[in-house]
């Protein structure tokens, strides 16, 4: 659209110039008539005869005194040489082309001509007939210079034409370009006026969504302070809550410790030195279960979180119920003092009787004391462990203290980075291969028995591409041997409780290393019974000072900012621990002597089998513990103890189940199920079946 209006512009400026203003006639062919008198040829006048005559007379009178003439003045002479041959009519009509001349041809071209006329013309004229065609060329001449001129100025007036164009053309350019600078510049003009509207109003809206900005954040900022008080709320409510649970909980040990001192108060082996024939086996009995019961309710709770009011009044009735034992049982004594103070008189007086009995109970004293005896194992068992295995026990944890004690340097290099780097490379020699453990093959199993024997045989191994050596350090062997102890107990409770397979493997690899160092075994039974209290067995006691956490933490329990673990976690340990200890004491090594005894065989599975079952009971643990102990190796018991092993079999059955019933609840019989199905089947049976996984022959050749 703005190209059109330029060329109209244009136009404009064109038609106001002053060649436009100029009046052309549109009917010029009508007046050609006009025209004939210009464009006809032109003729002499009769009367040129004496003009040329004249003309010619003062010719030649200019001509003679120079003597020589320029080749324009000679010209004339031979270019008309014919000129007496040829008619005045002729002449008349040659003469009107020859005018014409000057005006079609340039003058360059026209002297060509005379030049080449000069060449052809004949030399001798007659000298009338040369001095009018003298005259005629020179006729010819200023008529061609007047046209010569006449066409000068009218290019001259052109040239001013144009320029006067030009001129007036760029000053309509100028305004034009001023025009269009100037509409240029509106429109710039407008555009910022837009933009500073749209500028206005973007802030506006801008301003508009800060207020609301504004308004939502002061909403959300409400809403937020009332979240974080409702927070607060909440965690003042569940600190009431766990100080008040963690008031109860200490209600419920404090509780539990009352009922474990008045517990052994009831001493079923009690005689009074004047009662000599009172039995206080049944408070004995009594007071284990409420003991058991208080037991369970706290694992209980404990699992949930923490103990409820009812809780605590049913721990509070259990106490009142031992304090009642209690009381009864010192009343029955108080009775029995009395009705023997009464039957004193009588003995004074039948002295000889006495005597008498006297010696008849002298004589029944095997078969009362055998009789007694039985109803012991029958009626009260050991709260206690043997103190034979308490001092083996004791020892073991003496030998893992001195072994932590003779690589204190290595385990203690904080600042030394070499020590510290032959540590880490020794640690990862010695737990890398317990982990490679498995049942894929036997060549895959003595590969890493060879790696660890190696290892500690003082050989150099292979460890992530270095080579690790236990003698790089004096304290390099005593470090391995306690870290390897460490890895197996580990993999036990942790790997083994989720595969009981995997049992096998591990076990054998141990038994091997056990054999050929003897310091590992010492050391991985101190990290078990350290772990596993129950694989010695024995129920630890807890004395004056001793916290609830740490208390938890001897009976086996793992405890996190003050938080007990999980019952089912927990049991879940103790069956891998037992599961690998199981296995252990019934499988060797089948490339080592096989001459020499085993280091930790059945006999001591034997012992730890009566010794659990000399001791009260506990819900849960007990009977898983002898479930997992009886399918792992009660084949191999069976085998080496024959009738032995059927009539603890049945003790189990008819004596040990029912104790473990009495201190169980209802909602842990799940465990107790499965011992009482597994004994009544081998019972049943006569036979105990081989536990899963076990290591046949065919294995060792795979």
């Amino acid at each position: 659209m703005e190209s059109w209006q330029l060329r109209f512009d244009t136009l404009e400026a064109l038609r106001l110039s002053s060649k436009g203003r100029l009046s052309y006639c549109s009917h010029w062919q009508e007046d050609e008539a006009a025209l004939e008198g210009c464009v006809a040829p032109v003729e002499l006048s009769p009367y040129c005869g004496w003009v040329l005559d004249s003309l010619s007379g003062q010719l030649a009178q200019e001509i003679a005194p120079s003597g020589t003439s320029t080749p324009k003045q000679s010209t004339p002479l031979p270019k008309r040489a014919s000129a007496e041959k040829v008619p005045p009519g002729s002449h008349q009509s040659s003469s009107p082309p020859s005018s014409t001349e000057p005006s079609e041809t340039k003058e360059s071209d026209h002297l060509s001509l005379l030049e080449m006329n000069q060449e052809v013309v004949p030399a001798v004229l007659s000298s009338k007939v040369a001095k009018v065609e003298g005259c005629i060329r020179m006729y010819e001449e200023m008529h061609r210079l007047k046209a010569k001129e006449r066409l000068r100025q009218r290019q001259e007036e052109q040239e001013q034409m144009v320029r006067a164009a030009y001129a007036q053309a760029s000053e309509q350019l100028k305004r034009f370009d001023e025009l269009r600078e100037l509409k240029r510049h509106q429109e710039f003009q407008e555009l910022q006026e837009v933009m500073e509207k749209s500028s206005k109003e973007a802030q506006g809206q801008q301003e508009k969504l800060k207020e609301e900005h504004r308004h939502r954040a002061k909403i959300l900022n409400l809403k937020l302070r009332e979240a974080e008080q409702q927070r607060q709320r909440q965690e003042e409510l569940e600190r009431l809550r766990k100080e008040e649970g963690q008031e109860r909980l200490r209600r419920l040990y404090s509780i539990q410790e009352e009922l474990l001192q008045l517990n052994q108060q009831i001493d079923p082996n009690y005689r009074h030195k004047d009662l000599p024939r009172i039995d206080l086996s049944a408070y004995s009995n009594r007071g284990n279960q409420i003991c058991g019961l208080v037991s369970g309710l706290i694992r209980t709770t404990s699992e949930r979180g923490f103990p409820t009011q009812a809780d605590v009044a049913s721990t509070e009735r259990a106490l009142q119920e031992m304090r009642g034992l209690i009381a009864s049982m010192q009343q029955e004594i108080a009775a029995a003092l009395e009705e023997k103070k009464r039957k004193d008189e009588e003995e004074k007086k039948q002295k000889q009787k006495e005597l008498e009995k006297k010696e008849q109970m002298k004589s029944q004293t095997p078969a009362s004391a055998q009789q007694s005896g039985e109803k012991q194992q029958k009626e009260g068992l050991q709260v206690k462990t043997e103190e034979s295995i308490m001092q083996w026990y004791q020892q073991l944890q003496d030998a893992a203290q001195q072994c932590i004690a003779a690589f204190s340097e290595i385990g203690n290099c904080k600042g030394n980075t070499e020590v510290k780097k032959i540590k880490t490379n020794l640690q990862k020699a010695a737990t890398i291969p317990v982990s490679q453990i498995s049942s894929i093959s036997g060549s895959k199993l003595r590969e890493v028995f060879d790696k660890i024997n190696n290892l500690l045989s003082g050989k150099p191994v292979q460890t992530e591409g270095q080579s690790v050596s236990v003698t790089q350090h004096p304290q390099g062997l005593e470090f391995v041997c306690y870290k390897l102890a460490e890895k197996f107990v580990k993999h036990g409770e942790g790997e083994v409780s989720f595969h009981h397979e995997s049992a096998f493997p591990i076990a054998v690899v141990l038994s091997g290393i056990w054999e050929l160092h003897p310091r590992v075994g010492d050391i991985f039974l101190a990290h078990l019974h350290k772990k596993c209290p129950y694989s010695v067995p024995f129920y630890p006691a807890r004395k004056e000072g001793t916290s609830v956490e740490e208390y938890q933490r001897m009976l086996g329990y793992e405890v996190h900012d003050s938080k007990v673990e999980e019952q089912d976690h927990f049991l879940k340990r103790m069956s891998g621990m037992i599961r690998l200890y199981a296995a252990i004491i019934q499988l060797r090594w089948p490339y080592g002597n096989k001459q020499g005894a085993h280091p930790h065989g059945l006999s001591y599975g034997w012992r730890w089998l009566a010794q659990m079952l000399n001791l009260e009971p506990l819900a849960d643990v007990t009977a898983m513990l002898l479930l997992d102990f009886l399918e792992v190796c009660g084949n191999a018991l069976m085998k080496q103890y024959g009738i032995q092993f059927w009539k603890t079999m049945f003790f189990i059955q008819k004596s040990y189940i029912p104790r473990i019933e009495a201190v169980t609840s209802s909602g842990q019989m799940g465990c107790l199920s499965r011992l009482k199905n597994f004994v009544q089947k081998c019972l049943r049976a006569q036979e105990i079946p081989l536990p899963k996984g076990i290591l046949t022959p065919s294995f060792w050749r795979t």
